[in-house]
């Protein structure tokens, strides 16, 4: 008997307002699944995306609507069984359209998110290439000086490395030169040359001792030089 109950305002029986509103909660949950489909796709929608967020909505304002007159038509139901299984099949109605409603305001939420940033990096970039690009500049400016700071680090490493192989090549010649020193000795002793010529060679070895030391003494003022040079 509770499904011939006729509607005040016109809108047909209990029965009828329920498969309606059934019909219209299919179609609402079917148009959510596709928005949320356009809102994961990389344009985003745009005005599809638009036109379907709004469908949805006047949806779920029908649907409540549909639920206010299905409420207002189960009270009197005489039966309490059939009152109470209208009562459950209306409040289940009623949430299902609540939680649609509360899915399409996150979607607004999210969807106003976005566009806000897009208005901001559009703002950044505005300024960037108008009153402000002086900064971009600067920055540009510092990222070069980095960038030469470290090419001239790089240069003096390989200065010193250079200058520590001319010395270690100085000392290896050092050692050479007093075994053919030694050697030298020993055969001059062993022939019996003056003691004029030992003087002489003796002489000669200290000139070149004097001549190596410069020859260091010369490359670490050109190593210190370069160094300067590239601070």
């Amino acid at each position: 008997m509770a499904t011939v109950i006729d509607g005040a305002g016109g809108g047909g029986t209990l029965s009828e307002l329920y498969q309606n509103v059934r019909r219209v909660l299919l179609r609402t949950r079917d148009g959510m699944e596709r928005l949320e489909r356009l809102e994961s796709s990389t344009a985003g929608g745009g005005l599809d995306s638009l036109e379907l967020s709004d469908s949805i909505k006047r949806d779920i304002s029908q649907i409540q609507s549909l639920c206010v007159e299905m409420d207002r038509l189960w009270r009197p139901i005489v039966a309490k069984p059939q009152r109470d299984l209208w009562k459950r099949k209306v409040e289940q109605v009623a949430e299902e359209a609540e939680s649609l409603k509360e899915c399409l305001d996150r979607y607004f939420s999210r969807n106003q998110k976005r566009m806000m940033e897009v208005k901001e990096r559009a703002e950044l970039l505005g300024r960037a290439n108008g009153e402000n690009a002086h900064v971009l500049r600067i920055f540009d400016d510092e990222a070069q000086a980095m960038q030469s700071a470290r090419n001239s680090s790089r240069m003096l490493e390989e200065s010193l490395q250079t200058g520590i192989a001319i010395l270690s090549k100085y000392s290896e010649q050092r050692e050479r030169l007093k075994k053919v020193q030694r050697k030298a000795l020993d055969v001059l002793n062993t022939v019996g040359l003056s003691n004029s010529l030992l003087k002489l060679i003796e002489r000669r070895h200290r000139v070149d001792i004097w001549i190596k030391y410069a020859g260091m003494a010369i490359t670490l003022i050109i190593v210190i030089s370069v160094w300067r040079w590239i601070r």
